[in-house]
């Protein structure tokens, strides 16, 4: 029988548990805000919060990132959560790291049926996607945490049991050196799809678990293919069953392959199992070794509410959708950034608790299209009667030939960021605005998440007013965090270069409109003709402010 060699393991980094000053002591000590995982959404919060300038304790049970033994988890990083790490300072490293990719292609047995340049509307500073393997990035968060200073990151320490209280939230937590009791103003569940947390407060996650089964195999092999994510409908190395195949860092590729709805989980993903598939795909004198073998099936919740008085919850602990377009690892990431600013905002007394209550209004029913859109795709991946499988069979032969069925063919949709519906906050509804390369009326060059870096505020882009209208907005806002910017004109304010990008992005059409973008770069407000005493208005309703000037 054939061998397989294992690469070596990854060398994960670990943190030393360091005792906390509350160990030992009676008194309660409450903390504004704790954080409980440090997994993407926890360590993008923590992160979030420490470049805002505000203090949180992280409490994690384990003292390292990712899983131990090097599987990959979560590997592709939308535009969106890329955009975001430009403004928390680790983007460069990501992409230095990690392996950058827009186009991908889709096939049914040996047959191209379907393209996609993911490029081709972008605007933004940040490619389309990035693959990376997950302890990377937590690495990665990590260390800027550290660099930061403000973040309390207490490894080994578990949290055994949470009590809400009317202002606030008690918290036992268990460490090597004993146990002690915490309060804190607002608690944070990141701890994921299995949370205790939410388990002991008795919240209905509305789980489901599908029959559909996958096994991953990170592996690398010597054989030159094109930097694109691959999708077979139906792969014939694979019994005519599906298969995704990308590369990620350190050339380590990972493929996933749809098993048998009855297989056995230990059988199908022990190495000389994995590797005569691989061998199937590759080519029987392709040398490769193993980096992970792990299988999975899907699972998928949804919280009727993302926040439960003072207890708030992001990524995994509050939805879990199937892994299709990377829409689960990105969302959470994106639920960190949402809820980051607010929190922020709150705790320096610049927003109500109206603010902090748009984050359920809006990432909620961001969840609920990622589960409906992720379903979809594991229908068209694995129909459940013959019907199904007929119009899968169609569409597939359609899309070769036709275009519009190309849109049809659902290998699972790449992860967007959300629009948010309307709500008080934001009337119109939001739209995300990519991080536009930008360039001062003096010729220096900036982008818009560099300026949203720079504090708490929201930032106002106004098509050449007067200077007399920016003097009055000015002063109309004085007291709110915003700041103000123009584009083109003689406001004798700081002005950026008329852009047709830019203006057309952000949908600015002519002299005087002006839109309202929020910390998180989500457009809060478009005017079509604005006066200072409505820029004050759209701000004080996108903070959730007594609107009354």
């Amino acid at each position: 029988m054939e061998s397989f060699a294992f690469a070596p393991a990854y060398e994960l980094p670990s943190w030393p548990f360091t005792p906390p000053p509350e160990l030992g002591s009676p008194r309660i000590v409450r903390h504004p805000i704790v954080i409980v995982g440090a997994g993407p959404s926890g360590l993008t919060l923590a992160c979030d919060l420490a470049q805002r300038g505000v203090r949180a304790v992280l409490l994690d049970e384990d003292d390292t990132v990712g899983v131990r033994g090097a599987s990959s988890r979560g590997i592709c990083y939308a535009q969106k959560s890329l955009e975001i790490f430009e403004r928390l300072g680790i983007y460069e490293r990501i992409a230095a790291k990690g392996v950058t990719w827009s186009f991908g292609r889709t096939f049914s047995g040996e047959q191209e049926v379907y393209n996609f340049n993911l490029q081709a509307n972008s605007v933004s500073r940040q490619p389309p996607f990035i693959n990376l393997q997950q302890f990377y990035l937590e690495w990665f968060l990590v260390e800027r945490i550290l660099e930061l200073g403000l973040t309390d990151l207490r490894w080994k320490s578990r949290v055994t049991r949470v009590e809400p209280l009317g202002d606030g939230v008690r918290i036992d937590v268990e460490t090597p050196a004993g146990r002690y009791t915490i309060e804190a103003d607002r608690l944070i569940d990141a701890t994921g799809a299995n949370s205790p947390i939410r388990t002991q407060l008795g919240i209905d996650a509305h789980s489901s678990r599908s029959t559909d089964r996958w096994c991953i195999s990170d592996v690398r092999f010597k054989k030159p293919l094109p930097v694109e994510r691959w999708t077979w409908v139906d792969a014939p190395f694979n019994e005519g069953r599906g298969v995704w195949q990308h590369l990620m860092a350190d050339g380590v590729w990972r493929i996933d392959y749809q098993m048998p709805e009855d297989c056995d989980t230990a059988t199908i993903s022990q190495p000389e199992v994995a590797g005569a598939r691989l061998r199937q795909q590759l080519g029987p004198d392709v040398e490769f070794e193993f980096v992970w073998i792990g299988p999975y099936g899907y699972r998928d919740h949804l919280l009727d509410s993302f926040r439960h008085g003072q207890v708030f919850f992001i990524g995994d602990a509050a939805h879990v959708v199937s892994p299709f377009g990377a829409r689960g690892g990105n969302s959470g990431i994106q639920d960190a950034a949402n809820l980051g600013w607010k929190l922020a905002l709150a705790l320096q007394g610049q927003a109500g608790d109206a603010l902090l209550d748009s984050y359920d209004a809006e990432r909620q029913p961001a969840a609920r299209q990622n589960l409906e859109v992720t379903s979809r795709s594991a229908r068209f991946l694995a129909p459940r009667s013959p019907a199904e499988h007929t119009l899968r069979r169609a569409v597939v032969a359609l899309a070769a030939r036709h275009p519009f069925a190309r849109a049809l063919v659902n290998t699972g949709r790449m992860s967007v960021a959300n629009d948010y519906p309307s709500a008080p906050q934001l009337p119109e509804g939001g739209r995300t605005v990519q991080n536009l390369p930008l360039r001062w009326a003096d010729g220096r060059e900036t982008t818009l998440m560099q300026l949203l870096a720079e504090g708490t505020r929201c930032i106002g882009l106004w098509l050449a007013p007067t200077r007399a209208e920016a003097e009055a907005a000015l002063a109309a806002t004085a007291s709110l965090p915003f700041q103000l910017l123009t584009i083109g004109g003689d406001s004798g304010l700081p002005a950026l270069q008329a852009d047709d990008r830019l203006t057309s992005h952000l949908g600015l059409r002519e002299a005087g409109s002006f839109a309202l973008v929020r910390p998180d770069a989500y457009r809060a407000a478009l005017l079509a003709h604005a006066s200072p005493d409505a820029i004050a208005a759209a701000l004080r309703t996108a903070l959730a402010q007594d609107t009354t000037p």
